[in-house]
């Protein structure tokens, strides 16, 4: 009987250990956005803002769940070059940076808006993905969701916001 209760009171500090850490964790990802800052590539720009990188995450998060994302170098291009309209989300940290780097010209040629967020890690977790991603393309409309669509127009706009006028 004793071993059962001991057994017990160990899972139950397991769990309020496991708890502390998420607490510390969620309270410490106000700087992870300026701790990947740190790593990106010089030719990232125009790059989110912390809160557009939000933004960003959250919608690719809700297209990945509709299964209406395109992930990766390879499917993002295949997709721009197929017309596909969207928007196009690139890690910044990623390396070597010539993996990506003739997806901005893609974009601007077929006049996809495209930003770039600090971190692949962070872009493959809200991609619903356990392996870091280097380019996510998610839909501008959804027909059946206006919620996303909104989103979607709010992003538009943070990116033409931060892309200087040519």
């Amino acid at each position: 009987m004793s071993d059962k209760k001991e057994k017990k009171k160990r899972d139950s500090e397991d769990k309020s250990k496991v708890t502390k850490e998420k607490e510390e964790k969620e309270e410490d990802d106000g700087g992870s956005y300026l701790e990947a800052k740190k790593y990106i590539s010089e030719i990232a720009s125009p790059l989110a803002t912390e809160k557009l990188t939000k933004k960003c995450f959250k919608l690719v998060k809700k297209s990945s769940k509709i299964k209406k994302t395109r992930r990766g170098v390879k499917e993002v291009v295949k997709a721009i070059r197929k017309s596909e309209k969207g928007i196009c989300i690139l890690a910044g940290n990623i390396s070597p940076i010539d993996v990506i780097s003739h997806i901005p010209v893609l974009c601007e040629e077929n006049g996809i808006p495209y930003i770039y967020v600090p971190a692949k890690e962070d872009l493959g977790a809200s991609a619903l993905t356990k392996r870091p991603t280097s380019c996510v393309l998610i839909p501008a409309k959804v027909a059946s969701d206006d919620e996303y669509n909104e989103k979607a127009t709010e992003i538009i706009k943070g990116i033409q916001d931060l892309t200087p006028s040519t």
